[in-house]
């Protein structure tokens, strides 16, 4: 029985870390975002309790331990997420979305704190409710490893919730949470069909960067309506999935004493044109944009400097010395990889 539960979970639920290494660099990006308000959030909280109850903090020691969680939660966080942003794609999702199983137990614990310590257990119900939702709509985790949140957060609550709103309460809650993991198992199976999609797109989708950078979809070159949209583009390839914000882009394609208030709009024009190309044609989550950062998902795309990195020997003997010749910033890229062909 326990056999057959795994493999339906297996076939239907289970992704490789490695095709979820893009899953991994939006869980990230999307933490840098939230961070900054869970540290508002806490120090916010804590200054006006400082200053409402500055004659007898000691009475409020418990409110003032709950809203500091959320501040060193915070900073965390934002730290953690910072430093892994170039973590190998094998390691990408595990290393990157650590912080969101933190922030997920740590604030479903919030919610039994509040509902036990602070005396608040409706609204300590409600946060964990909230929590679950908002970390469905926002982030890629395992549904097992959530179970494990859900679980614990509701059985510590159990006691509290029969005591004050009866067995009915309790079948309520419990119900609840069934259908938050129905919800997260249905996101997962949406998650691995969509990638599943992504591999099949990888057969018609190409970039050449030995010699000029070439986009090709389907044995056809993609043509931008502007001239810098396919440099956009041939950046972001070679940076390799790693997430690239506006001030970088400008510098790479107007120069490094570029105004970022001058160039924007055009670098939005960029962006716009990009989007309607591949959307025309059909291509999905290769071009991708997030909070003021881009970048291309390499999982999507077959790249000769992709199989370059990873040893293949068709690409070794390939390389002839170019890379994105057209591009002044790909030249130093061009002699790194002529030393790797004469140390091979």
């Amino acid at each position: 029985m326990k056999i057959g539960i795994l493999r339906i979970y297996q076939n239907r639920y289970w992704i490789s870390h490695q095709d979820l290494a893009d899953s991994g660099e939006s869980n990230r990006i999307i933490l840098l975002f939230v961070s900054p308000f869970l540290f508002l959030f806490g120090i916010g909280n804590l200054i006006a309790k400082i200053i409402m109850h500055h004659a007898n903090l000691h009475e409020h020691q418990v409110s003032m331990i709950y809203f500091s969680i959320f501040m060193i939660l915070g900073i965390f966080t934002f730290l953690f997420s910072k430093c892994t942003k170039n973590v190998s794609k094998e390691k990408a999702y595990k290393v990157k979305t650590i912080p969101v199983y933190i922030i997920i137990y740590a604030t479903l614990l919030a919610a039994v704190y509040n509902f036990y310590i602070l005396g608040q257990p409706f609204n300590g119900f409600v946060a964990y409710c909230l929590t679950c939702f908002i970390a469905l709509c926002v982030f890629s985790f395992s549904p097992i490893l959530f179970l494990v949140g859900l679980i614990t957060a509701l059985s510590l609550m159990a006691p509290g919730i029969y005591s004050n709103f009866g067995l009915t309460g309790l079948a309520d809650s419990i119900l609840a949470a069934v259908l938050i993991f129905c919800m997260s198992l249905y996101k997962r199976r949406i998650e691995k069909k969509h990638i599943m999609f992504l591999k099949k797109q990888k057969q018609s989708l190409e970039a050449k960067t030995f010699g000029n950078f070439t986009l090709l979809y389907e044995n056809k070159v993609v043509k931008f309506s502007r001239k810098k949209s396919n440099e956009l583009l041939g950046y972001l390839v070679y940076k390799n999935g790693s997430s690239v914000n506006t001030k970088e882009l400008i510098s790479v394609l107007w120069g490094d004493k570029a105004n970022s208030s001058q160039h924007g709009s055009s670098l939005r024009n960029l962006i716009v044109d990009i989007k309607h190309t591949l959307a025309e044609l059909g291509i999905q989550n290769f071009f991708i944009t997030e909070y003021n950062n881009f970048r291309i998902n390499p999982d999507v795309v077959k790249c000769d400097y992709y199989d370059f990195l990873a040893g293949d020997k068709n690409a070794l003997n390939s390389f002839a010395g170019e890379f994105m010749s057209q591009f002044s910033w790909a030249e130093e890229t061009a002699g790194f990889l002529e030393m790797k062909v004469m140390k091979a």
